[in-house]
């Protein structure tokens, strides 16, 4: 099976960001995930889920210290600290967490 014939289908940003929020689910988050060499566990769902919810109801992205501010709110400061997060996602949690949750690429991030 060709795993990345469903994603591939679906219209995508030059870094791989979806286009359209609505195209995605959980099976698109999975593939997505698997592309950027990420093994999904309930941790980056909780994060995932969190920032569909915080776009859903602000309407916009937060800057990476805002991120982590509303997930220590949340969630507790044990996850939200640079150190979790980036466990999580290695290669920036802001960028990852979005991408993953088929939001737009944040306006802060490179």
């Amino acid at each position: 099976m060709d795993l990345s014939r469903e994603l591939f289908a679906l219209e995508t940003t030059d870094q791989g960001f979806l286009v359209k929020m609505s195209d995605w689910n959980e099976g698109i988050a999975a593939q997505l995930a698997e592309v950027n060499q990420i093994v999904l566990t309930e941790a980056h769902w909780e994060i995932m889920l969190f920032i569909r919810q915080y776009y859903q109801q602000y309407k916009h992205l937060p800057n990476a210290r805002v991120f982590t501010k509303a997930i220590a709110k949340t969630f507790g400061e044990d996850k939200g600290n640079s150190r979790y997060l980036h466990k999580l996602f290695p290669d920036g949690p802001l960028k990852f967490a979005c991408k993953l949750a088929g939001l737009p690429k944040p306006p802060t991030c490179l």
